[in-house]
């Protein structure tokens, strides 16, 4: 029995200790955060970027879809936001997800733009432990003077 205890605390419980421990690299999502001073939905040459904007990394189980994690940052004055996570997400649904804006008159989340899917393991091949997300952004409640010009230039470009 005693040599059943002694092999037990030397193979099983070091194995316990790694596999509960947090990752030595954690990952790092990374985005912007803009305004969208037109009401285009999507960026322009009008966009500006929110300083001081909340975006919350959640992940949820991909079975019942119940949320495991979540961690809110805020952006800087470049609206760049880097949130950094422990743990790996191998098996769950990660997400970048816009919480609020500073500015009271750009504070409606753009719909379709309002999140960014994030793959927050290291088990898929990708070298880097930092995750960028694709940028989110807020429209303005109006739309500034000066947008039709800038339409116009983004028709001419296309053309």
């Amino acid at each position: 029995m005693a040599k059943l205890v002694m092999l037990f605390a030397l193979c099983v419980l070091p194995a316990l200790a790694v596999a509960t421990r947090p990752m030595r690299t954690p990952f790092t999502v990374e985005g912007r955060v803009y305004c969208d001073n037109c009401r285009f939905s999507y960026e322009s040459s009008a966009i500006t970027y929110i300083a001081g904007a909340t975006v919350r990394v959640e992940c949820k189980d991909k079975s019942g879809m119940s949320l495991r994690y979540s961690k809110e940052g805020t952006t800087d004055s470049t609206g760049t936001y880097r949130i950094v996570v422990a743990e790996d997400h191998e098996d769950q649904i990660c997400d970048a997800i816009l919480v609020s804006s500073p500015q009271k008159s750009c504070s409606e989340a753009t719909p379709g733009r309002d999140r960014a899917r994030v793959i927050l393991t290291g088990y898929n091949g990708i070298a880097s432990n930092n995750r960028f997300a694709n940028a989110m952004g807020f429209m303005r409640t109006e739309a500034l003077s000066g947008c039709a010009q800038v339409f116009k230039q983004m028709q001419e470009l296309d053309a």
